[in-house]
């Protein structure tokens, strides 16, 4: 993406080094030549596989859980099923199918998808052909209704800001030029009051990550949930609290430097699930790793049920797959699920207050 690269330079020879997250926002979201505008981008094909392509056990149990909080509130109707950075529509679709026999929830569902790129609008289309879809660019554009939202692997993908602390200060590291390549470059410190709570866990030289956009997010969430009902599952990988620098770049399933390709590559980083618990006025779960929450909620006994029918190579994918979703050396531990509910109410299946 020559083009890009172009655009990036020019600024910052115009204006001197830019902060992380401007320029990951116009590496992902360029309306021209950003990489979530210009290509789908999962799957072998693509440059990651999400959980919901490696099994269609998640999106169930993530629909059966969402579908029992919508009965402990007293199945309200209608409602917002909603999800945020949906991908292809796969989540949706096996959330939609494992919720099928449950009376009356598809009758109350009004389905919303949190989704600005159109080339994964187009494939959203495909996949949830047979129901009706309502797409918004934005979280608080969502109706004033009982909401039932999933949001996976959505937050990493934030543009954030990286600050290293010097004393009392913090140094924003940010991206500049040195002999006419991006390089990382670090701004004089300042005192930087947003992260003035960090000062007792921080060492001098530790990286500390902020995403301006997340606890924004949560809380229009978290207000929509507390004002009028409803449960959030948030999946991503991340902890509770960020230190270090998380950046990376994804290209073709390799992991790739992230100040090169651009437009080109997926750049992600943990999220900080303290934050979006933080900043949520309604209640909010104990974070708990992905593997947990789906052998609570019965992973186990699900692939047993499809493993009857399967063999062979079948047989041999579906138990990967279930090991991958769930062993803590793939992603049942790095992943964890923040759930968010009202302060009346209990929390989703599979996950603890």
């Amino acid at each position: 993406m020559k083009e890009l690269e172009t655009i990036l330079r020019d600024r910052v020879l115009a204006q001197g080094p830019i902060p992380v997250a401007d320029f990951m926002a116009e590496c992902l979201l360029n309306p021209r030549f950003g990489y979530y505008t210009t290509r789908d981008p999962l799957g072998a094909a693509g440059d990651f596989t999400t959980a919901p392509e490696i099994s269609q056990m998640f999106g169930e149990l993530l629909g059966l859980s969402l579908a029992q909080a919508w009965l402990d509130q007293g199945a309200p109707a209608p409602f917002t099923l909603a999800e945020l950075g949906p991908g292809r529509g796969t989540l949706m679709s096996d959330i939609l199918r494992a919720t099928r026999t449950i009376p009356g929830f598809h009758d109350a569902a009004r389905i919303w998808l949190v989704e600005a790129s159109s080339t994964l609008r187009e494939a959203q289309k495909t996949t949830l052909a047979t129901h009706a879809i309502e797409w918004v660019e934005h979280a608080d554009a969502l109706p004033d209704h009982p909401i039932f939202l999933v949001a996976n692997e959505f937050f990493d993908a934030l543009p954030i800001r990286q600050f290293i602390r010097q004393g009392n200060g913090w140094a924003e590291r940010c991206i500049g030029l040195d002999n006419g390549q991006f390089a990382f470059v670090t701004a004089p410190p300042t005192p930087e009051s947003t992260l003035s709570h960090r000062l007792p866990d921080t060492r001098d030289g530790d990286l500390v990550e902020v995403s301006p956009d997340a606890p924004i997010i949560a809380r229009t969430i978290g207000e929509k949930i507390e004002a009028h009902g409803g449960a959030a599952l948030i999946i991503d990988y991340g902890d509770w609290r960020s230190l270090g620098d998380t950046l990376q770049a994804l290209h073709r399933h390799e992991t790739s430097n992230p100040l090169e390709k651009l437009g080109e590559s997926d750049l992600t980083a943990h999220v900080d699930f303290e934050v979006l618990a933080m900043a949520s006025p309604s209640a909010h779960t104990r974070l708990t790793p992905q593997g947990v929450f789906l052998e609570r909620l019965g992973i186990a006994q699900r692939a047993e049920a499809l493993a009857a029918h399967l063999d062979g190579e079948g047989l041999q994918s579906h138990i990967a797959a279930h090991r991958r979703l769930t062993h803590p050396a793939e992603m049942g531990t790095l992943f964890k699920v923040l759930g968010l509910y009202p302060k009346s109410a209990t929390p989703p299946p599979g996950l603890e207050p």
